[in-house]
């Protein structure tokens, strides 16, 4: 699943236009994107190690999905079906809340997104595509805080960021 295209957005979402994913990551220019963390009824989060390969972020720690919706995408259809190809997971998701962070990251890269975040539920066990997934576990949220304390440099930053902001009262 081939996703070349970011769209370019303003400070209110608004869209500008489009661009070559690595060209808007060269220049730190604001994208839209999501994130899609997902609980068991345990209450633990799902969270994967992205593959080595990645462009950047490889080997770190992050929520269940994230990417970007393509050009003519509806935002929540390509967030299910980016979860679908990524973990071999289907549920429903609800959006939660939007944020826009920026962070230089490896490789020279910057991110720079307007953030969509969709929380779902499933107890399904992920089959994940390991061009995009090395690890996976589920973790409770007191662990997963601890880990990140203890091992910021492990996680990556969006998901450190967005995770200041879930509710955990809502698991």
């Amino acid at each position: 699943m081939q996703r070349d295209k970011v769209i370019l957005v303003d400070q209110n979402d608004q869209e500008l236009g489009c661009a070559d994913k690595m060209e808007a990551h060269i220049k730190g220019m604001l994208h839209r994107a999501f994130s899609v963390f997902l609980f068991n009824s345990k209450k633990e989060m799902l969270i994967h190690q992205r593959a080595a390969g990645k462009y950047h972020g490889g080997g770190l720690w992050t929520n269940a999905c994230c990417s970007h919706p393509q050009p003519g995408e509806d935002l929540k259809h390509s967030a299910i079906e980016r979860l679908h190809f990524e973990m071999g997971l289907q549920c429903e998701l609800q959006k939660a809340f939007s944020f826009i962070y920026h962070s230089p990251v490896e490789n020279g890269l910057i991110e720079h997104e307007y953030d969509h975040v969709y929380i779902g539920f499933t107890d399904d066990t992920p089959l994940p595509h390991p061009d995009e997934v090395q690890s996976y576990r589920w973790i409770s949220t007191t662990d997963l805080k601890n880990e990140i304390e203890l091992h910021p440099e492990k996680f990556t930053f969006w998901f450190k960021k967005a995770l200041q902001m879930i509710k955990m009262e809502i698991v």
